[in-house]
């Protein structure tokens, strides 16, 4: 671990439904984090590790591509 965090990553096109967590936010292993909306199906994004959202780039509404980074967890 290089000690910048566990970067999450967009696994697909789409738009983000709704953000469930803010920076400074206790998140647990497996825990959602965010919604994403891709061909009308709902798809949870969850957190790979636990921690606490050091960055969040995305806010709802916000369109994402496949592999861009939306949160960091450290």
């Amino acid at each position: 671990s290089s000690g910048e965090g566990q970067e999450i990553k967009a696994p697909m096109p789409g738009a983000v439904l709704r953000v469930l967590k803010s920076v400074g936010d206790e998140v647990a292993e497996n825990e959602e984090i965010l919604v994403l909306e891709a061909m009308k199906m709902e798809t949870p994004i969850k957190s790979p590790v636990a921690g606490t959202v050091t960055s969040l780039s995305v806010a709802q509404g916000d369109k994402v591509q496949t592999g861009q980074i939306m949160v960091t967890v450290g």
